[in-house]
């Protein structure tokens, strides 16, 4: 068996091959798409493995790899990073520390979601792009019209709030300004009800999708962002996995018998956290559980709002697993004792 590994880019791509006994048999670097660097690896005559790390289109290349590999690997570059630290850093070495990493069987993989699942993620993020820029549109008409000591309703952004902010009088440079500030708003308005539209189709056919939304708090567009990156709840060996997965446990620095905890990780997907966090200040005003919970490691002190709110959220996030694995709804029940 020989082991490939490949460092891949938009224009060009290095792999790096290693015979049965680790030795380095070639490195060649192919410059253009990846069908020409595919085709180079297809001419391999002995069995063959690869990995390669996972980027943008990661999901395409695994696939088209999968009827030429005996087996495809994709690592997860955050842990690369923790393994190979080194000041001597291009395409050929990180070619052959991949093929050495495979030919070790220590590569840190990532899971690859099937193509209807990577679309469903895609278009969940192009969403939240969207929210984003329209946020950021209306903030920016907010302080126009500020700046031009003009107090603006509550309600911006009904239909009466937006004849209103068409019927303002303004000089011709300030007007200009809510004209293209309000038709881009208006613009992205439209496109995030086409996706939402969308969106809502996808996920009223997924019993998934339907099932977490019984829990307080837990709305649709955090239902399917949860169901589409935690893709098949049976690939975490452990409950606990999951909250490393997103990043809601604490970093640690331990050593002999100091053992110090400090700020969540933040790793995995963003999007997920902070919409599982918002669901989760939903769901303390909404379950007598959550609430409990959160109250409980809370201690009535304000210092540790924050830290019994991403607590709350990681323990959400541990019965959203046992919902999904069960396929059981929402239990209101007594919150379980923790220590603080």
């Amino acid at each position: 068996m020989w082991y490939v590994g490949l460092d891949v880019h938009s224009r060009q791509s290095t792999f790096c091959v290693l015979d049965g006994h680790g030795r380095k048999l070639r490195t060649e670097t192919i410059r253009g798409p990846w069908d020409k660097v595919l085709l180079a690896l297809a001419a391999i005559k002995e069995p063959w493995v690869v990995c390669f790390e996972a980027s943008t289109g990661y999901g395409v290349l695994w696939r088209r790899l999968q009827p030429m590999a005996r087996r495809v690997l994709v690592a997860h570059p955050g842990h690369l990073r923790l393994i190979f630290r080194s000041k001597r850093k291009n395409d050929r070495v990180d070619a052959e520390k991949l093929a050495k990493l495979l030919y070790l069987d220590a590569v840190p993989t990532v899971h690859v979601p099937s193509e209807t699942v990577l679309a469903w993620r895609g278009l969940i993020a192009y969403r939240n792009r969207l929210v984003q820029e329209r946020t950021g549109l209306k903030n920016a008409l907010r302080a126009v019209l500020r700046g031009l000591g003009i107090v603006a309703p509550r309600s911006l952004w009904t239909r009466a709030g937006v004849a209103w902010i068409r019927g303002l009088e303004l000089g011709p440079l300030d007007a200009l300004r809510r004209d293209q500030l309000l038709e881009r708003i208006l613009l992205v308005q439209g496109q995030v009800k086409r996706l939402e539209k969308e969106l809502n189709r996808v996920g009223q056919q997924n019993a998934d999708v339907m099932l977490l939304q019984t829990i307080p708090g837990v709305g649709m567009r955090t239902a399917e962002a949860l169901v589409a990156y935690l893709d098949d709840v049976r690939r975490f060996a452990r409950v606990k996995q999951v909250g490393s997965y997103f990043g809601l446990v604490p970093s640690q620095d331990a050593s002999a018998s100091v053992n110090r905890l400090g700020h969540i990780t933040k790793q995995g997907p963003s999007l997920v956290r902070r919409l599982l966090v918002e669901a989760t200040w939903q769901g303390i005003r909404h379950s007598a559980h959550l609430r409990s919970y959160f109250e409980r490691i809370g201690q009535g002190n304000r210092e540790r709002k924050k830290i019994a709110l991403v607590a709350t959220a990681h323990h959400l996030l541990r019965v959203v697993v046992a919902m999904l694995r069960d396929g059981e709804g929402w239990r209101e029940t007594a919150a379980p004792k923790t220590a603080a």
